[in-house]
């Protein structure tokens, strides 16, 4: 899909090389540079499987000859990726002012967790703070137990590293139409705010509150996770009438008045508590198997190995091993591409090449 298209990833820490391997696995030339092993951190030659389908090349960006080739680099390439601090890029002479000026259509992508401006903008931070700051983590859990959120998923990559792609490909076809580019601020605390619109259009019909446990998606017995008798857990989320109707006739619960008003908030403790002692009296296979290929809107809660193995996630081939490494297979899907399944790179094992291709473009 983006065949043609050279990128270049500054090596981080964070979502901007998952970014990189989206990019890569939709087809771009991803280079990344990778930081010249000191011989101090394994964490520095160790292979990563965010560089999948990537080439490399080691530079150090503290010595004026190797900032020169990631100038060299990134003035033949579409775009840009980083994830350093505000600042970093420049003090090293490849911020946007400078790169920009010998290459005006390219896009540059800057990911981070506060964004470029802004009091908080040079303060460290982490995916769960982020996600605490804009409001995104303040609906994840029931109402009696602590915020919590799948590590890493709506901060570092659904806030963070899939709005840096959205910009990038935004950025690159605006470069294709004008021959203009732009600097993309990819911020996580913007994007993982943005991604809440959607639980707060239920506002027009008064299904969110500002108080947890409140809401559509955080208090009702109709949508949350349940304990099952063998220490596993169970997914429930039958929003709408139709299917919270089939959920009470499977659960032969139709006929009961606990769950004759799904949307008032005062029976849903009540509700709750029952459903809880209900599922706590079979193994997750048992609820697994009565929901299976119902309507109900009920699943079960696995692991990634256990998923892997789910008839319909082994049936789309979500989930695979290579190299004793699990991982997810790329995503969305295409009608007419295949996204490669691409290697984890040797750092530095594509110098020779990506010099010569560097060089062929500067003598263009």
């Amino acid at each position: 899909m983006l065949a043609g298209v050279t990128i270049i990833e500054v090596e981080a820490l964070g979502p901007a090389p998952f970014a990189g391997r989206m990019l890569a696995e939709l087809g771009a030339d991803v280079i990344v540079i990778h930081r010249k092993d000191d011989g101090h951190s394994p964490a520095k030659s160790a292979q990563s499987p965010l560089d999948a389908g990537k080439r490399s090349i080691s530079l150090n960006l503290k010595e004026t000859a190797d900032v020169a080739i990631a100038r060299d680099l990134i003035a033949a390439a579409d775009a840009v990726i980083e994830g350093f601090r505000p600042g970093v890029m420049e003090k090293l002479g490849l911020g946007p002012d400078v790169v920009m000026r010998d290459n005006p259509a390219l896009v540059f992508g800057r990911m981070t967790g506060w964004g470029q401006s802004g009091p908080l903008s040079h303060v460290a931070g982490h995916d769960l703070n982020y996600i605490a700051l804009s409001g995104a983590l303040h609906y994840a859990g029931t109402p009696d137990a602590i915020p919590q959120t799948p590590a890493t998923v709506v901060g570092d990559i659904g806030g963070g590293a899939l709005y840096l792609v959205a910009g990038v490909l935004s950025g690159l076809i605006q470069a294709m139409k004008t021959g203009v580019g732009t600097v993309v601020d990819a911020a996580i605390v913007d994007g993982s705010a943005h991604m809440m619109n959607l639980v707060m259009s239920l506002q027009s019909i008064g299904g969110v509150s500002m108080q947890r446990g409140q809401s559509f998606l955080d208090g009702p017995h109709w949508s949350r996770v349940y304990r099952c008798a063998d220490g596993r857990y169970i997914s429930v989320q039958c929003i709408e009438p139709q299917f919270y109707a089939l959920f009470l006739t499977v659960m032969d619960l139709g006929a009961d008045d606990d769950f004759a008003r799904p949307y008032d908030t005062s029976q849903w403790p009540k509700a709750c508590a029952r459903l809880t002692e209900m599922f706590a009296q079979h193994p997750q296979d048992h609820w697994a198997a009565l929901f299976d290929g119902t309507d109900a809107c009920v699943a079960p809660v696995l692991s990634p190995d256990r998923a892997a193995m789910h008839p319909h996630v082994a049936a789309r081939g979500i989930w695979e091993n290579t190299d004793g490494i699990l991982s997810a297979a790329p995503a969305p899907r295409f009608s007419n591409y295949d996204a490669p399944h691409g290697q984890i790179p040797h750092r530095d094992g594509d110098r020779d090449a990506i010099l010569a291709w560097a060089a062929a473009a500067k003598g263009r």
